[in-house]
């Protein structure tokens, strides 16, 4: 079955529909294809993750980073987390200071890794900082469009900066025409939290940035399995 395409009279955005049941499928596989070309373009796509939809582009282009902070009226001095094909790709793009056990142990799954950046991470990315937060989503689809796209994605949430967190493409319709791609897989959770947020950069311990969707199995992990301390 091909991939089902809606064309939105207003600029025409492109929606592709996603069954992440079938990730060999020819219909899954034609969506990550097109997602990539359109990423490759210097595109922004929204994209399903296992929390709540984000909007992505290829983190080492720095124009498309910068229509993201335009689309979501976002200050350019707030950081956006980089989305990563699997756990070992963490180590290329940042400086991880932790056992590569604790890692697998955290992700995937809804919980944002901060550490140090590799200098071949894109220095328009994020530039008034030497920390990246890095997530690898526990959702099929994310993950295969990042081993796809060969590259990190820059990811943010699908929403105008400060307003509520979106589970469906609908509840993100006002930035449709701003989008060049918009993959849509249903309504995801019945949850608005994000991802938790742990800082790892420093040898030993930890500091929670935000509390997130899964602060208790991250405390359980890093303070109590690991033994690092709250920084």
């Amino acid at each position: 079955m091909k991939p089902q395409y809606v064309k939105q009279l207003l600029r025409m955005t492109e929606i592709l529909k996603v069954d992440v049941s079938n990730r060999r499928g020819a219909a899954f596989q034609q969506v990550i294809q097109r997602a990539v070309k359109v990423l490759q373009d210097g595109g922004v796509i929204a994209v399903p993750t296992d929390t709540i939809y984000g909007l992505a582009a290829l983190s080492q282009n720095t124009e498309a980073i910068s229509k993201i902070y335009n689309i979501k009226g976002r200050h350019d001095e707030k950081p956006i987390a980089i989305s990563v094909g699997s756990v070992a790709d963490i180590a290329k793009w940042s400086q991880v200071s932790v056992p590569t056990a604790l890692l697998n142990d955290l992700l995937p799954g809804p919980v944002t890794v901060v550490f140090e950046r590799e200098t071949n991470l894109n220095p328009g990315l994020n530039p008034t900082t030497n920390l990246v937060g890095v997530r690898v989503p526990d959702h099929t689809f994310i993950q295969e469009l990042a081993l796809a796209a060969n590259s990190p994605l820059a990811l943010t949430s699908a929403n105008v900066s400060s307003a509520q967190s979106t589970l469906s493409i609908q509840e993100f319709q006002s930035l449709w025409p701003k989008l060049d791609l918009i993959v849509d897989a249903g309504v995801l959770s019945d949850s608005r939290a994000g991802s938790t947020v742990v800082d790892l950069s420093h040898q030993g311990q930890y500091a929670i940035i935000r509390p997130g969707s899964a602060l208790p199995q991250t405390l359980r992990i890093v303070r109590d399995k690991y033994g690092l301390t709250e920084r």
